[in-house]
């Protein structure tokens, strides 16, 4: 077997090439059609599914990683349930979902196949991402019309502005989806600018009644803001659900199909 020999690249080069290319892309997602923030399952299969139809998506994730909580199950046990139907997304993108013959309506995953899956698929589709980057504050016009999000890189931020002052930059958008879970991060955004009551967050487990009212629940909040996923039940005080996953992905696609018929009536 031939040994392969690694192509002689120049320091220089490579930080010329990636500041091109990045600022070149950067250029791009200034303005897009919908805007998520949180890149958990549910933003994740979110912007799958716009992307693919054709929209121009950009998710904001403000830690360096994607995947929110999905990574693992729980109490550090790398095995997560999903419900049926939502076994099919995964199933679709490629995931292996294994039935639980003794328990209706489960199925078990390996969170990280099922979240790295997720994070291709959403590239694949088109679909384009800015991590390690905080929303911070929303672009609210004329009589509080949120028409996009004021960012600023997470470490400067984490900093605090009494060690490093960097002024944030704002990113326009037709939608904002809030998928950030328990934070319910533009939403709560809402609410400091006197634009929405006050959040309750989670209350306590119960995974049925949970992952139900999420469902239920999934859609416009706000002209123009959209909640999927477990900042459904921070918004409206609704259980828990711990390690099971089905409704952030059915959420997720349900709330992609309300945004696409409110941009195609629009």
């Amino acid at each position: 077997m031939t040994k392969p020999r690694p192509a002689p690249l120049r320091e220089r080069d490579i930080t010329r090439q990636i500041a091109r290319e990045y600022y070149k892309e950067f250029d791009q997602l200034i303005e897009s059609d919908v805007i998520i923030v949180g890149a958990g399952p549910s933003g994740l299969i979110c912007a799958h599914d716009l992307a693919k139809m054709g929209f121009r998506t950009l998710i904001i994730e403000q830690s360096l990683a994607l995947g929110g909580g999905f990574w693992h199950g729980g109490y550090l046990m790398n095995k997560a349930t999903i419900c049926e139907p939502a076994n099919e997304i995964l199933e679709e993108i490629g995931v292996p979902c294994k039935k639980i013959r003794e328990c209706e309506g489960m199925y078990m995953v390996d969170p990280p196949h099922a979240t790295g899956a997720l994070i291709a698929s959403a590239y694949k589709a088109g679909a384009k991402v800015l991590n390690l980057t905080r929303v911070v504050d929303l672009i609210l016009r004329r009589d509080g019309i949120l028409e996009g999000v004021v960012v600023n890189n997470t470490t400067a931020e984490m900093a605090g502005h009494d060690v490093i002052h960097v002024d944030p930059i704002a990113l326009e958008s037709k939608i904002v989806v809030d998928a950030t879970g328990h934070d319910a991060i533009v939403v709560e955004l809402l609410h400091k600018r006197n634009l929405y009551q006050k959040i309750p967050g989670n209350g306590a487990m119960w995974v049925s009644r949970s992952e139900e009212e999420v469902m239920d629940r999934t859609g416009e909040v706000y002209p123009n803001c959209f909640v999927i996923g477990l900042a459904v039940a921070a918004v409206y005080g609704t259980p828990r659900m711990g390690p099971a996953f089905g409704s952030m992905l059915l959420s997720g696609r349900y709330g992609a199909g309300l945004i696409a018929k409110k941009l195609k009536n629009e």
